[in-house]
């Protein structure tokens, strides 16, 4: 294959991507090989690609890619989830611009358009991914609402119901007025607004005097039906058995007592509407108060809400407060600044609401998926997030799994007319139950549960039903895959899913559902802000594939992303692993240039030294490698390798084996360097596949359906860790010398010497000679006059510079830089000799300030040395 002259990715990663599909090379079916697996966490079918999706597949398809290379038999299952609120949000909309209204239509005419928008946008975001170059068993995709994964939703509910896990009641929910949907705890966002507090005067019955209470919602006192105070607040301690009336409404109610009201806050008087919120209904749940519920699924308020009827709340906050003004009942009216409760979907503010809902009791589920986390049964990367977890699982509420939409799992409970229901698995088993009760009964007389589940509520099955049903038994395909290996998520939802698909593979199938949790951070941008749409600070990851290659993308993400760390992403670091991308092409094309000769003299000895030396680096590499992957450092991973083929293998090894210009390469040499391309091409193929399977493809002959990803990584090997310590410090050694020659805007080709001490080993000279571009390594002893000196550890070097110095600048810039060590050294001096400060330091400090005095004394005697050669003493 020729290659071309400038890396194109636009021309390799469309042509591998379907070579690998063709090949089925993602595809894995149960073999005599380890299984690891990794479920997708399911993007919404609303969903298009964002920067998060590209970070967190990008992971996966890491630690999918570098697991085929160790020889597990990986399987990555991709799929979506059907997002109930979302999605009939999506749809809703789409029949509104056509002036079709939901309420205009039957469930089953909805639930077509619902099914029409899904098979026509759910599968874009998975396509999308394929152009990141995601190596998903694409076979395998799952919906969360397909006919596999609904069955099991449906044994799941009716299985959780037996045991008496699932109940039904009225309590005071979360409600979206605008998704007109009850809402868990987890699924609001809590924003700080700036509102109002207002003061409004609550009269006491059959008196001429009245009570002040502060509230952020006025338009809540039609739902009033006490008001509270603390039975300690010395305050009010004449009101107590009196009554109040509520203002504008008119209607008498009690004055209650209980600590739970703060003294502090407002005046101290609370006002307590059990309809609309979760304090306030605990509080009349205790003392027995009626509940008024004032408000319509919309937000308006009900025929209980007297002259509002109708009104939007917010449009009767703002009525009611002139109302209340003009009616001589406002105290006064302050600035306010709280946390309101938001829906996360819809983004409008969520309203509490008493509700008749469905819930699944939580704390027998919550126990085991609790210890398995601070057992480390089941590992969080980064730990940090474990102590969140614990505060979540420890203070758990039952779970609101009902939702007022048509669009998702409809709840299998059926109503039978004479009151009750029955919950089954299939409309004959509901009428076999319901005959139970009653043998008149036909399928007509039963009315099935109009609500859906929380969508959560299928996705915390996940990494079971991709596999096989929850309840099913002797699966082949689940006993293989499960439990999975790692989870890529971010902490966000660490609650929301992570937490609840432990308690289910614990409840339904006796274990931990994965190995571990890696989290990752929110990507922002250079200023801090979360990357949106709405913010206009988002790149199209699409557009910056097209800019810098999917691999280039890949490795701007994941070198700026350490785990479970906000991400501040720079688009130059997608050009720098673009620019990387050239830089790996151009060693390529350096190498195949070379022209190999069998009766070439033998390997020369800078080869032979520099083949050994990368074996080493390799070797060591390989052993880092493993503990960053074992710690999920992947960040630190790429940045590794990233190093290693930049620094070692291109700037060093090659250059020190590079034959002269118009000469052939030794036949040996040339090997190892295929040899060892071929090793950094799969160290660097699960971070870059695009450009490693092009190369590698260059490499040698391949067979038809052959790929890097199944070309097994070499296992950690002993590195020679002193030849690599003594090559470092070669290494900072020609790095002086290189400094010198640019400060001295002396040409590469002018050849130096270099003067070391006689007992200097001469294991490394070849290695010094080429790459310091030295004409000889004189070991006389002697220092030339005019020879500028250096320290490398312990050892001494010098170059002889007459030549290409003005003598007396080079004397003014060492005596400068004498004065400036001999302060710096009197500084250290006078601080090792406060007797207070040796006292009470930590010894790393003292150690670190002595290592600092005896590198200052060396490098003053350096100096000093070099002045006396200048000047000929």
């Amino acid at each position: 294959m020729d290659l071309a002259t400038k890396y194109s990715p636009e021309a390799v990663e469309s042509r591998w991507y379907q070579y690998w599909m063709e090949h089925k090379l993602f595809h894995s079916s149960p073999d005599a090989r380890p299984a690891y697996t990794i479920v997708i966490p399911p993007p919404n079918v609303t969903g298009v690609l964002h920067m998060g999706h590209m970070l967190n597949n990008s992971i996966q398809d890491i630690l999918v890619r570098r697991a085929r290379m160790r020889g597990f038999n990986a399987c990555w299952v991709p799929g979506t989830d059907h997002a109930s609120i979302a999605t009939e949000a999506k749809v809703v909309g789409r029949l509104a611009a056509q002036g079709i209204q939901k309420t205009d239509l039957t469930r089953e005419a909805f639930l077509e358009h619902a099914w029409d928008w899904t098979r026509e946008h759910g599968g874009i975001i998975l396509e999308q991914l394929k152009r990141l170059g995601a190596s998903c068993d694409w076979e395998r995709t799952a919906f969360t609402m397909d006919e596999e994964r609904s069955q099991s939703v449906i044994d799941v509910f009716v299985d959780l119901y037996r045991k008496g896990l699932i109940y039904r009641g009225v309590r005071v929910v979360n409600w979206d007025p605008k998704a007109q949907t009850a809402l868990s705890d987890e699924e609001v966002i809590y924003q700080e607004q700036q509102g109002k507090l207002y003061y409004l005067r609550y009269f006491v019955e059959g008196e001429d005097r009245y009570v002040v209470v502060a509230t952020t919602r006025p338009e809540t006192i039609m739902g009033d039906t006490a008001v509270c105070i603390n039975p300690n607040d010395e305050r009010y301690r004449d009101l107590k058995g009196k009554r109040l009336i509520v203002p504008l409404v008119g209607r008498s109610v009690p004055i209650i007592e209980d600590e739970y009201v703060d003294i502090e806050f407002g005046t101290g008087c609370l006002k307590v509407t059990p309809a609309h919120d979760i304090n306030d209904y605990m509080l009349g749940q205790k003392h027995q108060l009626e509940t008024i519920d004032i408000f319509n699924n919309d937000g308006s308020l009900n025929q209980h809400g007297g002259a509002y009827a109708g009104m939007d709340r917010f449009d009767v906050r703002k009525q009611i407060e002139l109302d209340l003004q003009a009616a001589g009942l406002m105290e006064k009216v302050e600035a306010y600044t709280n946390k309101v409760g938001h829906s996360e979907r819809t983004f409008v503010p969520i309203e509490p609401k008493l509700s008749m809902q469905w819930f699944l009791k939580m704390e027998t589920l919550a126990k085991p998926a609790l210890d398995a986390v601070m057992q480390d049964e089941v590992k969080l990367h980064p730990a940090k997030f474990k102590n969140t977890y614990r505060y979540w699982m420890e203070n758990i509420k039952d779970w609101c799994i009902s939702r007022q939409l048509w669009w998702g799992h409809r709840i299998p409970a059926y109503y039978l007319p004479s009151g009750g229901f029955v919950v089954a698995a299939s409309d004959e088993e509901a009428l076999r139950l319901a005959q139970e009760q009653d043998p008149s009964l036909t399928a007509a007389d039963l009315v099935r549960e109009s609500d859906c589940l929380d969508t959560w509520f299928s996705s915390w099955l996940w990494p079971i039903t991709v596999f096989a049903p929850a309840l099913s038994e002797g699966n082949k395909e689940l006993d293989y895959y499960y439990p999975t290996s790692d989870l890529v998520t971010g902490p966000d939802i660490l609650f929301f899913w992570v937490a609840r698909m432990i308690m289910a593979g614990y409840e339904f199938q006796g274990k931990k559902p994965f190995e571990n949790v890696y989290l990752t951070g929110i990507v922002r941008d250079n200023q801090g802000r979360k990357m949106s749409k709405t913010l206009g600070n988002s790149p199209d990851p699409l557009d910056l594939i097209d800019k810098y290659g999917a691999d280039g993308v890949r490795m701007g993400l994941i070198m700026s992303a350490p785990a479970g760390n906000d991400i501040l992403f720079d688009e130059s670091l997608c050009e720098q692993g673009r620019n990387f991308c050239n830089k790996l092409w151009n060693a390529f094309r350096l190498v195949k240039g070379w022209t190999a000769d069998a009766a070439a003299a033998p390997q020369p000895e800078a080869s032979r030294l520099a083949s050994y030396w990368m074996r080493q680096v390799l070797n060591e590499a390989a052993t880092e490698l493993e503990d960053l992957f074992a710690k999920y450092r992947i960040s630190e991973a790429l940045t590794l390798v990233y190093k290693l083929i930049r620094d070692d293998f291109s700037s060093y090894y090659l250059e020190l084996i590079k034959p002269a210009y118009g000469t052939p390469i030794d036949q040996q040499t040339c090997q190892e360097a295929l040899g060892f391309f071929d090793e950094v091409l799969r160290i660097l193929h699960p971070f870059m596949p695009f450009i490693t399977e092009e190369l590698w493809q260059s490499l040698s002959p391949r067979a038809e359906g052959e790929s890097i990803m199944y070309a097994q990584q070499r296992a950690a090997e002993a590195a020679d860790t002193a030849f690599l310590s003594r090559f470092a410090a070669a290494q900072e050694v020609i790095t002086a010398v290189r400094s010198l020659r640019t400060s001295k805007n002396l040409s590469p080709r002018e050849e130096l010497t270099l003067e070391v001490a006689p007992s200097y080993s001469t294991e490394l000279d070849e290695v010094l000679t080429k790459m310091a571009g030295l004409a000889t390594i004189d070991r006389s002893g002697q220092r030339s006059e005019g020879a500028v000196s250096f320290m490398v550890g312990t050892d001494e070097f010098a170059v002889p510079m007459a030549a290409y110095i003005n003598v007396e600048e080079e004397l003014a810039k060492l005596r400068a830089d004498l004065e400036y060590q001999q302060k710096f050294l009197a500084g250290v001096t006078k601080k090792l000799s406060n007797e207070s400060f040796v006292a009470k330091a930590p010894e790393a400090v003292i150690a670190l300030e002595r290592k600092k005095q005896a590198d200052c004394e060396s490098r003053i005697a350096t100096i000093e040395q070099s002045i006396r050669q200048l000047e000929g003493k």
